[in-house]
């Protein structure tokens, strides 16, 4: 039997949330260069100067926070996430993908509860012009957004994933 490709609507979704996920993934990455750096300037502010900035574990905070945030969706991508393997990795590909597809539907609903959190908790902080009660007080609606764009890409990135599961197993591919 030929095989037919996903409706064109379908692949190029997938397409185009693979690619953005991927480039923002990518470049997500080397944040963790920019908190390496923070931390180690850190260190030599408050160890070796004796200038200690207060500023700089916070900045530690938000800039870990947006890699795991802003990468979970290149992790599903490259299959990097976290997996419960104590039937899957036994499973044939087409088994992989049905548990996938079911799988999918809470991940979805969970990952549409969290956006849904995430708009919620960003529309609060712009309109309190919401502070973190630190020294430096930093406002938080730039994380807030992060968090808001992360969940959102890993929301749209599942989709993704739901759909190449589903061509997997009735052996459809892109079009």
């Amino acid at each position: 039997m030929k095989n037919k490709s996903m409706p064109k609507i379908i692949s190029a979704y997938v397409n185009f949330v693979d690619t953005v996920c991927t480039k923002v993934g990518r470049f997500v990455m080397y944040g963790v260069f920019f908190m390496m750096f923070v931390l180690i300037l850190s260190f030599v502010t408050r160890n070796i100067i004796n200038f200690p900035m207060m500023w700089i574990i916070e900045m530690a905070q938000f800039t870990i926070t947006a890699y795991y945030l802003l990468g979970g969706a290149y992790s599903m991508i490259t299959d990097d996430h976290v997996r419960m393997d104590l039937f899957y990795g036994k499973l044939s590909e087409k088994g992989k993908a049905k548990m996938d597809v079911f799988t999918s539907f809470f991940l979805i609903f969970y990952l549409i509860v969290l956006l849904y959190g995430s708009i919620s908790s960003l529309e609060y902080t712009i309109q309190t012009k919401q502070k973190l009660f630190t020294a430096w007080a930093p406002y938080v609606w730039p994380i807030k957004t992060l968090m808001f764009i992360g969940i959102l890409l890993m929301l749209l990135q599942a989709i993704s994933m739901f759909f190449k599961d589903i061509a997997k197993i009735t052996n459809k591919k892109r079009g």
